[in-house]
């Protein structure tokens, strides 16, 4: 059983800032999941444009507001509380932050949480320490 309070991750290694947003990963791969669990907010005013080729991510609001569009289609969604979407296909997308967004992040396959987006907005494959895995997937 794992048992944790999002004031444990912050301030640790595990308490992410980039530019746009700041992402508390509360699962990662060493975890031994699946899946990897954070809790993300986006900073009021910003745009942070991603494209998750090697995972899916599901993502939950539950705080604030903000505009999801979708690269390939153009079309745009309005993020509020209680709203979910998820990135099944692979979509090049942006999320602006009208207000400070909080979402819950799920990814498949768990992040090992040394992953940094690169120029495309990707987070590349990485094992987790001690999997086996070589980081590409095999």
């Amino acid at each position: 059983m794992i048992v944790r309070r999002l004031n444990q991750i912050e301030g640790t290694d595990n308490d992410v800032k980039g530019p746009t947003f700041a992402s508390r990963r509360l699962l990662l791969a060493d975890d031994r999941l699946d899946y990897s669990l954070h809790d993300t907010v986006l900073y009021a005013g910003s745009t942070t444009s991603m494209w998750y080729r090697n995972h899916a991510e599901s993502v939950y609001c539950v705080e604030g507001s903000g505009v999801l569009t979708d690269h390939e289609t153009g079309e745009a969604h309005d993020i509020t509380p209680g709203t979910l979407y998820v990135l099944d296909g692979h979509e090049r997308h942006e999320l602006r932050a009208t207000t400070d967004l909080r979402v819950v992040c799920v990814f498949t396959p768990a992040l090992t949480g040394q992953e940094i987006h690169d120029d495309d907005g990707t987070y590349p494959l990485l094992a987790a320490a001690g999997s086996g895995l070589d980081g590409h997937g095999g």
